[in-house]
């Protein structure tokens, strides 16, 4: 690619984020306002614009001789707000943080990162994500400046199967940072969903590498709806909610959220590597939203039905099926709850 195509390709993004930015309070802003912030003539405004709703995905509205709002308004993150809203002690945890407009994914990107020798307590924020990645392959719908799409990355002496409790640990510390949020009832929905009231508000996606014998990294990815477009959310197949229904809108600020997750994921993920899963159990068995409950585990093509009896010192899943309890780990099943 050309140089001075690349220049010119640099200088239209950072153009479309300027434009981003200047919407983003969701008020009208004349052609004429965006035209002498940006530097362009009045002439070349309708189209960069429309270039920059283009690029992040974003619904504008545009008033003949009033100008131009986004339909909602954005709460953009901020690195150094984030930082500030970090305590002391898990600042010195957390090392670089990538703040991205736009990824494939917050994990593949830190996974490549990690790759390229990044140290443990690497953060990847972004305001969207073009494949964003559940469990088995699941999309994650990751509109731009909607919700959190978060990734944090954690290196270990330990082996990688020494790590399979760790989901439920990452569960209960997302969950300390939604309760500190102001939600309250969050549960936790094995092995690593957030629910509340029965509907998907948060999950996880943990990514192993490593030798044999350690050491070994991980990368913790959690992505959190804050306000979920019900058009944008068609893809999603299960009952879901987001925070703006937990709490009402304008209730919270996206940097101060996504500063306590990084806080308690960093405090979890140092606790597992001293302590394991040990000091989690008791509080996910309270968190535990389905326990007791008929429950069904797929296996590939299997189905198997019983009742869910919690969880072993290992993290895996007790069922009471056909007269006997039986263990299950997470790699191997999906759990699939009933609706009420």
């Amino acid at each position: 690619m050309p140089a001075d195509f690349q220049v010119e390709r640099q200088a239209a993004l950072q153009r479309h984020r300027d434009i981003v930015r200047l919407l983003a309070d969701g008020e009208l802003h004349s052609g004429a306002a965006i035209a002498a912030r940006l530097g362009i003539s009045r002439t070349a405004v309708w189209k960069a614009v429309r270039k920059a709703a283009d690029q992040f995905g974003l619904d504008l509205e545009s008033w003949r001789g009033k100008g131009y709002r986004l339909r909602e308004p954005l709460q953009l993150l901020d690195i150094s707000l984030i930082r500030n809203a970090l305590p002391s002690s898990v600042q010195q945890q957390i090392g670089r943080i990538d703040l991205l407009d736009d990824v494939d994914s917050t994990n593949s990107w830190l996974m490549r990162c990690a790759g390229d020798g990044a140290p443990g307590g690497s953060v990847c924020l972004a305001e969207r994500q073009r494949a964003g990645r559940g469990r088995h392959g699941r999309s994650w719908v990751s509109p731009f400046g909607a919700n959190i799409y978060l990734s944090i990355l954690w290196r270990y002496p330990l082996a990688p199967a020494q790590l399979g409790g760790l989901s439920l640990a990452a569960g209960v510390a997302v969950a300390r940072a939604l309760a500190a949020a102001g939600a309250q009832q969050i549960g936790v929905k094995w092995p690593n969903d957030l629910h509340w009231r029965r509907r998907k508000l948060a999950g996880l996606l943990l990514e192993v590498a490593g030798e044999s014998q350690g050491p070994s990294h991980v990368v913790v990815g959690v992505g959190v709806n804050l306000r979920l477009n019900p058009t944008r959310a068609l893809a999603i197949e299960q009952p879901w909610t987001d925070l703006t229904t937990v709490l009402g809108a304008g209730t919270y600020c996206r940097n101060t959220i996504a500063a306590g997750l990084i806080a308690e994921l960093a405090g979890a993920l140092q606790r597992y590597g001293k302590d394991g899963l040990l000091p989690f159990l008791a509080e996910w068995q309270r968190l535990d939203a389905y326990l007791g409950e008929p429950v069904e585990l797929i296996l590939g093509d299997r189905r198997i039905a019983g009742v869910h009896a919690g969880i072993n010192r290992d993290g895996a899943l007790l069922l009471d099926s056909d007269g006997e309890r039986r263990a299950f780990h997470a790699g191997e099943v999906s759990l699939r709850v009933h609706p009420r």
